[in-house]
């Protein structure tokens, strides 16, 4: 997803702000990709005017990909087309793969191997990348940004809180793990950007400890505990995820399904899945748990647990039969007739609940207590509780109660961009500190040189301490809280270059220069594509140049209302 992400700059020489990052703290994810579709044959080549890049080890040297390059999945490894076969080659760069008909482009890291005659997919994501796709990928139209946040802290906790068991990936991209659409295309990637960034570095923990966590569809009105869909989980005591009733999942109306399936097509299943060998004749619950899902199901002689009962009939007959375990069966005339309510396994967060509490007016928070009663939304890197401490026109999110002591300064920097712009915050800005820079550059996958990082209505910065010890503190806030406020004012047909000049003249961050170092028609691709921080400080030199010529000859007003219609043709040409 492209971002309309803005940044502060740090164009003062010599600004080195490194710290490292918490022992243990997981940076990144190895996650499968495309493991369902058991592929023995792969596509890789260069996403257009870009460059991919090919290696037989991680660090060696690497060589272009000038054409496609098919990779098979050979008898003693990755097989390359006139090559010899070696066990794993590993592909950089801008990468547009192809295989079973679907083709995506990633600029992530991909390591290929072979297992039992087939390749095997590894793609390295930041953690904060991996939680927004899979946000994206497994919300629905009913979500909004409160129970987006809230399934961000939950998907986050179950990547980092809990093995998944795999051998060559930590997480598949299945729902055997959490679903991930590589493509997109739900329409909600904005929305979940917006999410995984409120939320950046949340987990789950209870009385100081990681806490496991899930989350499925619809509950039918009542959660379930874990050991009542996976025995090997009831034998560690997990009191965040007792079974709870759920007013908000059935406020609507509970979800009922049913399903008739005959004894046959349930024959094949379960002996495809290893479950029950063919020759039975009937099928009933022989346990339930505390929610009332089937727990253990008797087929003929046969005791099997109810969840790979409902993973074989999905597998074999499709994922809309049995829609959760919690249902009353009847067999007549070589036919099993279903009858349930829920979708999913009931454990933890329940997506429909959640998005009807957020309906409701109901916070993330309150939506986490909800669903994990006792358990908080705490720092991953250091297991401390986030504090909202309140200035004047913005909320400052921080680890540190000691924080406080900057809330004077911070206030006074949006005291001073409201006057130089002569605009004002629609809504309260949400201000978070992170414990480090490290966490700081995870959470908003900056670039080195960036200080502070500004969505919407949303700002994250370094540690304050750390910037008030340079003296940056005030620039740097004065420089975010405008970037929130010309935003806030930006219409669609606002050009890049006219927001981000606004805000560097405006906060005083670029020196004065007698002409610009970068033509106006090229000026947003460099913005948008800085490389390094000399040409991010010479775009952002510029486009202070153009803005100020705009400001000189039309005055405050006018180029204020052209901010939001857009620039008139004529206006450009002239200031070009």
């Amino acid at each position: 997803m492209k971002s309309r992400a803005l940044a502060i700059w740090l164009l003062m020489a010599g600004v080195a702000l490194a710290q490292a990052a918490a022992p243990g703290t997981k940076t990144t994810l190895r996650v499968g990709l495309w493991t369902l579709w058991h592929d023995k044959e792969v596509t890789v080549s260069a996403a257009p005017a870009a460059i991919a890049l090919l290696a037989n080890c991680e660090n060696c040297s690497k060589s272009p990909i000038s054409h496609p390059l098919t990779i098979h999945a050979g008898a003693s490894g990755v097989a390359l087309a006139g090559g010899a076969a070696q066990p794993v080659v590993f592909l950089s760069g801008a990468l547009k793969l192809t295989a079973h008909g679907e083709t995506i482009t990633l600029h992530n890291p991909v390591r290929v191997s072979t297992r039992n005659g087939e390749l095997v997919l590894a793609v390295t994501l930041p953690v904060e990348s991996y939680v927004e796709r899979v946000v994206a990928s497994e919300s629905g139209p009913a979500d909004s940004l409160e129970s987006l946040k809230a399934l961000a802290v939950v998907v986050r906790s179950f990547a980092l809180h809990q093995p998944h068991g795999h051998a060559d990936f930590d997480l598949c991209d299945s729902t055997h793990c959490q679903l991930l659409h590589w493509a997109g295309g739900s329409g909600r990637q904005t929305a979940a950007h917006q999410a995984t960034l409120a939320t950046a570095g949340q987990t789950l923990w209870f009385h100081g400890r990681p806490a496991q966590a899930w989350f499925h569809q619809n509950c039918g009105g009542r959660t379930a505990a874990p050991g009542e869909v996976w025995p090997g989980a009831g034998a560690k005591p997990m009191p965040w995820l007792v079974s709870h009733s759920d007013p908000y999942c059935t406020a609507s109306g509970a979800r009922e399904w049913s399903a008739n399936l005959s004894l046959s097509d349930l024959t094949q299943a379960l002996a495809a899945a290893g479950l029950v060998r063919p020759g039975w004749k009937s099928l009933t619950v022989a346990r339930r748990g505390e929610s009332g899902r089937a727990v253990t199901l008797k087929v003929g002689q046969a005791e099997i647990a109810a969840e790979d009962f409902r993973l074989a009939v999905g597998r074999s007959l499709g994922w809309g039969k049995i829609l959760s375990n919690w249902y009353e069966v009847s067999g007549q005339g070589g036919e099993f007739a279903f009858h349930g309510r829920g979708s999913g396994h009931g454990v933890g967060l329940c997506q429909a609940g959640a998005a009807a509490m957020a309906g409701q007016g109901h916070d993330a928070g309150q939506i986490l207590a909800q669903y994990f009663p006792g358990a908080e939304p705490d720092d991953e890197a250091t297991g401390r509780p986030w504090q909202s401490l309140r200035g004047q026109g913005f909320q400052l999110e921080t680890l540190a109660a000691a924080d406080s002591r900057y809330l004077p300064e911070i206030n006074q920097a949006l005291a001073e961009a409201e006057d130089r712009s002569g605009l004002r915050p629609t809504e309260t800005i949400a201000v978070r500190t992170f414990p480090s820079v490290s966490a700081f550059r995870n959470a908003t996958l900056a670039p080195g040189w960036v200080a502070a990082f500004t969505e919407g209505n949303w700002i994250g910065t370094q540690p304050l301490a750390t910037l008030a010890a340079r003296k940056f503190l005030a620039p740097v806030l004065r420089h975010e809280f405008l970037h929130v406020l010309v935003e806030a004012q930006a219409g669609p047909s606002a050009p890049l270059w006219l927001r981000e000049g606004l805000v560097e003249l405006w906060a005083g961050s670029s020196s004065h220069q007698a002409s610009p170092l970068i033509k106006l028609d090229t000026l947003n691709a460099t913005l948008a594509h800085a490389a390094t921080e000399a040409d991010s400080e010479k775009a952002h030199r510029a486009s202070a140049f153009y803005a100020k010529r705009l400001l000189d000859r039309y005055g405050r007003a006018q180029v204020l209302a052209w901010l939001q219609t857009g620039l008139p043709a004529n206006i450009v040409d002239a200031i070009h």
